[in-house]
């Protein structure tokens, strides 16, 4: 992927977007994608600030950002390359926005951290981060992206070589061939993806940092082929499934100045350990659950290998949330109640009557409103979103809303 098409994904844009927005022709935008920042013209730069609706050295300064962090990349996944339900990539400038507007602090308290594009975001505005999900593999991702541990770019790349060269089994006991092979991966792309896992559990020649960044850019890469509709609470009957796996390195952040904490703690007893200025807030509010829906790569980051059952090969019941149960107002209003912070931050859509009973929301706008108004005094914003589907939950008026609540002030 070239610089224009990286600068314009990073801007959840296209080329094809780019023509119809500037005027410039499809096949100057397709040359200029090929070019280097230094051969671009004034022309190139106003017809990409028109794109964006953005001034035209703030779009200078962003490309020669983008070049320079390029430079040192190591792999092919960035954090935001992940199917995840309820991920905030889409929406996070108009949160950020909305957060440098009416909140101030030092501290930010991410609860339910998910993908962990906000953590990533809110870095650039405050000195220290708190980065908290209950799921293995979000952890074992924060820790391979975030945490500031050395490791060796020439080691994870030579491994990364070795990895893609298996074409055979030497260390696994095929537990995850015989129990996802055929099914979320092809048999031979299971047992690549096993050996690797194995491999990666064996070595005693790599640091702990080395360990997650494998073990993360293990999960971005199975994740990226894996035949689902984007989760695994089931997979899609195909009878000759292809090989498609290939090992790829995830790009750990590198210009982090904040202090980073990561947590894998219940965030209603974590909220009583730790202090912040600011709190966010997107808890899983609908019946899904987020350690059933991503099992498999749960499976990858634990590498326990309980014993699997069911047609979707589900390990047994652990890390169930209460946010997706009918307890789930009790558990937010506890939640609010014990944060200990100047402003809370919480992310909301309407999806309290969609199709899909999987996507009814536990908690009602008017509960949310109220828990918050006991806290502090209370805004509200909203922006029409469709959020990642699975395919029953499009409806019409489909809404984010965002709340700001400073805390004691009423």
């Amino acid at each position: 992927m070239k610089l224009l098409e990286i600068y314009l994904k990073k801007h959840n844009k296209n080329m094809n977007q780019m023509h119809i927005l500037s005027g410039l022709p499809k096949t100057s935008i397709r040359n200029l994608n090929e070019k280097t920042l230094d051969k671009w013209t004034m022309r190139h730069i106003d017809a990409l600030s028109k794109t964006l609706n953005k001034d035209r050295q703030i779009v200078i300064s962003e490309l020669e950002e983008l070049i320079s962090k390029n430079e040192h990349e190591i792999g092919r996944y960035h954090l935001q390359q992940r199917r995840y339900i309820g991920s905030k990539t889409k929406i996070i400038d108009w949160i950020r926005d909305l957060a440098h507007e009416h909140v101030k602090g030092n501290s930010f308290l991410d609860l339910f951290a998910g993908t962990g594009i906000v953590s990533k975001e809110f870095m650039k505005d405050y000195n220290e981060i708190i980065i908290n999900d209950f799921l293995y593999s979000n952890n074992i991702i924060y820790k391979a992206f975030f945490n500031t541990g050395d490791y060796s770019i020439k080691k994870l790349i030579e491994i990364k070589k070795q990895f893609n060269e298996i074409n055979s089994r030497k260390y696994d006991d095929s537990y995850f061939e015989e129990n996802y092979g055929g099914k979320y991966f092809s048999k031979f792309d299971a047992m690549k993806i096993g050996e690797i896992r194995e491999r990666i559990e064996l070595n005693k020649h790599i640091n702990e940092r080395e360990r997650a960044i494998l073990i993360a850019s293990l999960i971005y890469s199975a994740d990226n082929i894996a035949n689902t509709v984007g989760h695994y609470d089931a997979y899609r009957k195909i009878s000759d499934l292809n090989n498609r796996f290939k090992f790829d390195l995830i790009n750990p952040i590198t210009d982090i100045n904040s202090e980073i904490n990561i947590f894998r703690e219940d965030a209603n007893n974590l909220v009583r350990q730790v202090k912040a200025d600011v709190a966010f807030i997107d808890p899983p509010y609908n019946s899904r659950q987020y350690s059933r829906f991503y099992h498999v790569l749960e499976g990858i980051a634990k590498w326990d290998k309980p014993e699997l059952t069911g047609v979707a090969m589900k390990p047994p019941l652990e890390n169930m949330s209460d946010y997706s149960k009918v307890s789930a107002v009790q558990k937010f209003d506890d939640l609010i109640s014990n944060l200990n912070v100047k402003f809370i931050i919480v992310t909301y859509n309407n999806t309290y009557k969609p199709k899909s009973s999987s996507s009814k929301n536990k908690i009602t706008h008017e509960q949310i409103i109220e828990i918050l108004k006991k806290a502090g005094s209370t805004k509200q914003f909203e922006k029409p979103y469709k959020a990642f589907s699975t395919g029953k939950t499009s409806f019409d008026d489909h809404k984010e809303f965002v709340f700001i609540t400073e805390v004691g002030a009423f």
